[in-house]
């Protein structure tokens, strides 16, 4: 449903803005989260599919300090900005 309603947003040339907070996690994280048009986070929000434990048990490797953190993400690509929750208004 939700995938559905963004292609009507998309139709429309209406943006979507994805906003993370702290925790975006499991199938939020999975799906719609990333869809944004624009993706912004709260400052150390904490964004994942399952935690860092169970990732490392599933792929056998250690993995970066942070990555699921949203500077990590920025500092990667995945998202485009850091905002604190009280200046969203105004960078929207």
């Amino acid at each position: 449903k939700t995938s559905a309603a963004l292609k009507l947003l998309s139709k429309e040339k209406l943006p979507y803005i994805s906003i993370l907070t702290d925790p975006t996690m499991g199938g939020v994280s999975a799906s719609f989260a990333w869809l944004g048009d624009l993706i912004i986070a709260e400052p150390e929000a904490l964004v994942g599919f399952a935690g860092a434990r169970v990732i490392k048990q599933t792929i056998g490797a250690d993995l970066p300090e942070g990555f699921q953190k949203a500077e990590f993400l920025l500092e990667h690509g995945l998202i485009d900005a850091i905002v604190e929750r009280g200046e969203q208004k105004q960078y929207l």
